[in-house]
C-alpha cells in the first residue's frame, strides 16, 4: 500500500482534554446534520457514543459547542453554537496551516518511503 503521508493533528490541552481530528469531524457532520445522532452514525459510531463525545466536547471549553432541541411539533435536533462554529473554523484552519507548514517535509516522507515495508503484526502477502 502506498499513498501519501496522512497528518493529524491533535492536541492536548492543560486541563486534560484532547482536541483532535475525530472531534472536530463531529463538529462538521452535527453542523452539516442537525443531530448528534446522524454525525454518530455518519461516523460508524454508535449513538451513546457519539452522545458522550459531543457531552465532552461541551464540557472542554468555558463555552458549550453543541447545543440541542429537545423533541416536539418540529421535531428535536441539535448545531453549533456561535462558540462551536468558531472553534470548527480554528480546528480546520489549524489542520490546513499545519499540512501547509510540512508540506516539504511531508513530500519527503513521501518520496523516501519503503514499498516493501509491513507494519509489525501484519501478514505479508509473500509469507502465506
Amino acid at each position: 500500500m502506498t499513498g501519501s503521508p496522512r497528518l493529524s493533528l491533535r492536541i492536548d490541552l492543560a486541563n486534560g482534554a484532547r482536541l483532535g481530528p475525530g472531534k472536530a469531524q463531529l463538529l462538521a457532520l452535527i453542523e452539516e446534520h442537525g443531530s448528534i445522532r446522524a454525525a454518530g452514525a455518519a461516523m460508524g459510531m454508535s449513538y451513546r457514543r457519539s452522545w458522550l463525545l459531543a457531552d465532552e466536547i461541551n464540557r472542554m471549553f468555558k463555552e458549550p459547542s453543541i447545543f440541542t432541541r429537545h423533541g416536539g411539533k418540529s421535531g428535536g435536533g441539535a448545531g453549533l453554537t456561535p462558540f462551536g462554529e468558531t472553534l470548527l473554523k480554528a480546528c480546520r484552519r489549524m489542520d490546513a496551516e499545519s499540512r501547509k507548514a510540512l508540506s516539504s517535509d511531508l513530500d519527503w516522507l513521501e518520496a523516501m518511503q519503503s514499498h516493501d515495508f509491513v507494519p509489525a503484526g501484519q501478514k505479508n502477502e509473500d509469507d502465506s
